[in-house]
């Protein structure tokens, strides 16, 4: 298979800003933020008040029932989209056979949640309080795994670790498996660190904005920018060959033209950052200039050092304010493994409805490169776009999309 030729048929999305990939869509046109105070525990003893919370997700609509009690907040999440997806991709996994299809999902940190209630009643009860499902629910590969489970998926399966770049990494795993046998992937990412445990762990990299002002919190590329806020949620994509798709009359989203992955030298070192490289060798594959993009779904980490460094690698690929720039991600926060997949979606569908979405508008730009920021929906007709993630610790990836 060409490595330009895998296409998506079908988006899966849970998010703050939806529970559906049209509620998720409507949202993000109109600039509806879904970012809040933390209601899911009490967070007035911590720095940060804010997050993205999934609203009216009930499990028990969304996962069999056998699978709540056993599986985490993410892996429900991750769950519910990827039923989503093959529902909107019209494909139906019993039709296919089981070793032909894969499975390749994002994590940055597995069943959060679920592990610290467990943990919870080992310190103060016991490990015979301990549930056995503390052993798979914790894990990095639980959703991978119950994925794969429910819907018959033995065909090459995984879970790529590289925190927020991962939501790109995956895609260009699954282009690889497409080119080495199988009819279909399912990939994307899940993440739900939003507990006392989770958000104590998202702390230690400094990140994080401690801004209360829900409003104020999450402003990349802005004066005031002062850190990110943390998102959960899922995307989850249905990635197939072209010509497959064509053949049993798929309706196609866009298609993955052009993958590349870098990691940033070590802080000290005289050797530039990886992004600029990687947009690059990304384009280089898509066998398109820097001319072609239309659009650009920054990776937009919110703090000022890191968003002047994307600043300056977008200047340096297409000029300072060369290219249209947005970030949907400050509606939701960022989602850790599940953000970068989720622009995917988002990217998927700008392409197909025409319009670019818009970012939180940045009122005092920061020092830096200028930047064509996109402040409310732009009806250009995009037909190619290019999104942008880093991973905490160096992990760069650059995806670009063509409609």
């Amino acid at each position: 298979m060409n490595s330009s030729s895998a296409v998506v048929t079908g988006i899966g999305v849970v998010a703050p800003t939806g529970v559906t990939t049209a509620e998720h869509w409507a949202s993000v046109l109109a600039g509806k933020s879904g970012l809040g105070r933390i209601t899911r525990f009490d967070a007035g003893d911590y720095p940060v008040r804010v997050a993205g919370q999934v609203p009216g997700f009930r499990a028990a609509e969304q996962v069999p029932a056998r699978l709540v009690p056993q599986t985490d907040r993410g892996t429900h999440f991750g769950l519910a989209a990827a039923a989503d997806a093959l529902t909107d991709a019209r494909v139906n996994p019993q039709e296919l056979p089981e070793y032909e299809m894969a499975v390749v999902t994002a994590a940055s940190s597995g069943g959060t949640e679920f592990g610290q209630h467990e943990m919870e009643r080992l310190y103060t009860k016991g490990p015979d309080w301990v549930g056995a499902y503390q052993s798979i629910a914790w894990f990095y590969a639980a959703t991978t795994g119950q994925v794969s489970i429910r819907h018959g998926m033995r065909g090459p399966c995984g879970v790529i670790c590289t925190e927020q770049a991962g939501g790109l990494d995956v895609l260009g795993q699954a282009r690889r498996l497409l080119g080495s046998g199988s009819r279909l992937v399912l990939g994307g990412g899940a993440d739900a660190s939003l507990c006392p445990y989770g958000l104590v762990a998202q702390l230690s990299n400094g990140g994080l904005s401690a801004e209360p002002d829900p409003a104020r919190a999450y402003l990349p590329f802005d004066a005031d920018a002062s850190g990110y806020v943390p998102g959960e949620g899922a995307a989850m994509l249905v990635i197939e060959d072209e010509a497959a798709a064509a053949a049993r009359g798929a309706t196609v989203y866009g298609r993955l033209a052009g993958y590349a992955a870098g990691f940033d030298p070590p802080p000290g070192s005289p050797r530039p950052p990886a992004l600029a490289r990687t947009i690059r060798a990304a384009l280089a594959e898509a066998r398109l200039a820097p001319g072609d993009v239309d659009v650009v779904f920054a990776d937009a980490a919110g703090t000022p050092a890191a968003d002047r460094l994307e600043a300056e690698a977008l200047a340096e690929v297409f000029t300072a304010g060369g290219v249209p720039v947005t970030a949907p991600k400050t509606l939701t926060g960022r989602m850790y493994a599940a953000g970068a997949a989720l622009d995917v979606a988002t990217a998927l569908l700008t392409l197909r409805a025409g319009v670019i979405p818009p970012a939180v508008p940045v009122t005092r730009p920061a020092a830096g490169p200028d930047l064509d920021l996109v402040a409310e929906a732009r009806p250009t007709a995009p037909r190619t776009a290019l999104v942008l993630a880093r991973g905490h610790g160096g992990f760069t990836a650059a995806l670009v999309l063509t409609a």
